[in-house]
């Protein structure tokens, strides 16, 4: 294998270069798996939504349907789609063209949550025209944004996160196939400061393993460190006036946003304990709470983080 994570592949970014090609490598429920597992071999493919979190898989598992010789596909970028007459006419080209060697054509929206109320209204109408035709797979973030008409027409799939266990170990295999060496608890800050977002891990990840070793980010090399992970550091030394000062010093409003689920996706740097977790939920909750109403986010923030600090280890 070349190793992805060299200085003079910089370039290649390695969540794309490794990418899984087949629903076995996917970091997915074995139920899921083995449901579009059976969809792929038979080629009895349904329209499909798939949602969840940044970074959980979906487009790649749109990708190994429509990457694949044994299908036909085109792929449209719903964040990219200015005109909603260029989506149809695209999807109206594709669905009545001739399908090389006869293979089933999917016709594949990734982003579809950035289309608009009138491109979705279109794009109900196309699923019911070509229904003998080709099949779609949308893929979002947002699901709430997708209109309930394409809901009814598709089967939903929620991409969830692994858990940290199989999430930190998917990490460790990428780094051990690429010979990068590394430590444990280095590469549990990098899990804590990324989870449940594995592309954006391992970006990071290759950043920080330009000479064969990951190290911790330099304080100077500011383009490929995340301040989370200075966060975390501090917290797992047990610095947490330090920690707390970093995260409201640094994160901006759109992280702040972001913040609370970030709290709660890592429970364990508030408390070992079941029930101190308990407690940093209910702090976690009352900030989000709080979030909505107060006119200073940064002092909310620190505020709800001054409680989960205070919880018992």
């Amino acid at each position: 294998l070349s190793c992805y994570f060299e200085e003079k592949s910089m370039s290649i970014l390695v969540s794309e270069q490794l990418r899984p090609t087949t629903f076995d490598d996917l970091v997915l429920s074995l139920k899921l798996r083995e449901r579009l597992k059976r969809m792929y071999d038979t080629r009895n493919v349904m329209n499909m939504l798939f949602y969840g979190k940044p970074g959980s898989g979906k487009t790649t598992a749109a990708k190994i349907f429509t990457e694949s010789d044994d299908f036909t596909a085109i792929t449209i970028n719903g964040s990219l789609q200015t005109s909603v007459e260029d989506v149809r006419t695209k999807i109206q080209n594709f669905a009545t063209s001739c399908s090389l060697f006869n293979t089933p054509k999917i016709c594949f929206i990734d982003e579809a949550d950035y289309l608009s109320h009138n491109a979705q209204a279109i794009m109900r109408g196309l699923l019911e025209t070509y229904a003998s035709q080709a099949r779609f797979i949308f893929t979002c973030n947002m699901p709430h944004k997708i209109m309930d008409a394409l809901h009814s027409r598709c089967q939903s799939f929620h991409i969830e996160k692994p858990d940290t266990t199989e999430f930190t170990a998917r990490v460790a295999t990428v780094l051990v196939t690429e010979n990068v060496e590394f430590d444990l608890d280095t590469l549990d800050s990098y899990v804590k400061a990324t989870y449940p977002d594995l592309r954006k891990c391992l970006n990071i990840l290759q950043a920080n393993s330009k000479t064969g070793s990951l190290n911790k980010p330099s304080a100077n090399d500011k383009s490929i460190k995340d301040w989370k992970l200075d966060a975390v550091e501090l917290f797992k030394a047990g610095n947490i006036r330090k920690g707390r000062e970093v995260i409201c010093a640094q994160a901006s409003v759109e992280d702040i946003n972001a913040m609370f689920r970030w709290f709660y996706d890592n429970l364990e740097l508030w408390s070992k304990t079941p029930e101190g977790q308990d407690e940093a939920i209910l702090a976690i909750r009352k900030g989000m709470v709080n979030h909505s109403m107060v006119a200073d986010p940064e002092i909310n923030l620190s505020a709800t983080l001054v409680e989960l600090t205070q919880i018992e280890q």
